[in-house]
């Protein structure tokens, strides 16, 4: 039986994209779970039944547009979702967490999630420890909020305004988009409709071209990520 990975869309925005390709060609079966309808954007609270995380090999948690710290819901999914997290890590299924997954991963295991002073936006190269489990990019960022390292953690990933990247037993925590794609940021772009990334700097066209410039070196790098993922957090023998 092919292992099984569940894809988290906590808003109809952001989706798997390259990391479906990626661990497809792991030979995983592919589900996902929306949260958030799009008829719900603009009032995104409210009680959300999860699936049982035991029942997949691996769970992944995406981005959205709201903090993992929004009170409206703190208490309603975004607490349903850290439960489901922490069945996860108790019971040994591999978590990939991207972005707001991986700020909910920081929040959850005992890490703080706060405004950053400079919003990251765009390609960025990364400092990293473990270039064989995270490559140093470049990589595609859109976040407004950074962490810190929950306890017992290890942080593997950093720029010079944030943690990028931690590993905590078989759960490995990304701030940056492994999964972005051509496809991917046009959707971005298209509903930024208040020009977030225009005001603090950064041009849409700009943004395009860099993509399509690397876009094909990014699904190569996620391949590895992911493989090296699978490799050295979810099948790691815990006790070396």
């Amino acid at each position: 039986m092919a292992p099984k990975v569940l894809f988290i869309h906590n808003e109809h925005m952001c989706t798997e994209a390259m990391l479906g390709d990626a661990f497809s060609e792991c030979g995983f079966d592919i589900e996902t779970f929306e949260v958030v309808p799009p008829e719900r954007v603009e009032t995104p609270a409210g009680d959300v039944a999860f699936p049982d995380p035991t029942a997949y090999d691996v769970i992944v948690p995406l981005g959205a547009r709201w903090p993992v710290y929004e009170q409206s819901l703190v208490g309603t999914w975004v607490t349903a979702e850290m439960d489901m997290m922490r069945k996860a890590a108790d019971a040994g299924v591999g978590i990939l967490g991207v972005c707001f997954g991986g700020q909910l991963l920081a929040q959850t295991f005992g890490g703080s999630v706060a405004r950053a002073e400079t919003a990251e936006v765009g390609w960025f190269e990364l400092d990293t420890d473990d270039a064989g489990l995270i490559a140093p990019g470049p990589w595609f960022q859109w976040h407004f909020d950074r962490w810190t390292v929950p306890p017992g953690a290890t942080e593997i990933a950093r720029t010079s305004r944030s943690s990028q990247a931690f590993v905590l037993g078989r759960a490995l925590a990304l701030q940056f988009h492994p999964e972005v794609d051509v496809d991917l940021l046009e959707g971005w772009l298209a509903d930024d409709r208040e020009g977030i990334s225009g005001k603090l700097g950064y041009n849409h066209d700009d943004l395009r071209l860099r993509t399509k410039e690397l876009v094909d070196d990014a699904a190569v790098r996620v391949r590895e990520l992911v493989r090296a993922f699978l490799d050295k957090v979810v099948r790691a023998d815990p006790a070396s």
